[in-house]
């Protein structure tokens, strides 16, 4: 258990130094106008999660998917998650229950953050 702890953490701590470098990249790049960064960290840990999914499973690789999938990935980005589990339900026939989780986490989410910013500037209005 303390083994694949650490082993994620270390993933993570690469995941997230890799989105950093996208984060400060993008903009020079694409200008500030728009979130660039976040888009394409999105997109492409999506993308890299889709491939980790079947090379891992193909492979026989599965016991380094804590290292990729839930650290290097889950550190570059959460929505690469999010999107494997929305596949995950719609390939298993559930599209109902894709939809439902794909719509109640995209409003919920953003419901959540606008709830925690007002109760944030409660404290520092």
């Amino acid at each position: 258990m303390i083994q694949t702890l650490l082993t994620v953490a270390a993933g993570g701590a690469l995941g997230a130094s890799f989105r950093y470098l996208v984060n400060i990249t993008m903009p020079r790049l694409l200008g500030h106008g728009f979130p660039y960064a976040t888009m394409v960290v999105n997109v492409l840990g999506s993308f890299l999660m889709g491939v980790m999914v079947v090379v891992l499973a193909y492979k026989g690789g599965t016991r380094m998917a804590p290292f990729l999938m839930t650290g290097v990935l889950g550190g570059f980005t959460t929505f690469s998650a999010f999107s494997l589990d929305a596949a995950k339900l719609y390939e298993s026939g559930e599209i109902l229950t894709a939809a439902g989780y794909v719509i109640g986490t995209v409003v919920l989410g953003l419901a959540a953050l606008f709830a925690g910013m007002a109760f944030a500037r409660g404290f520092f209005a």
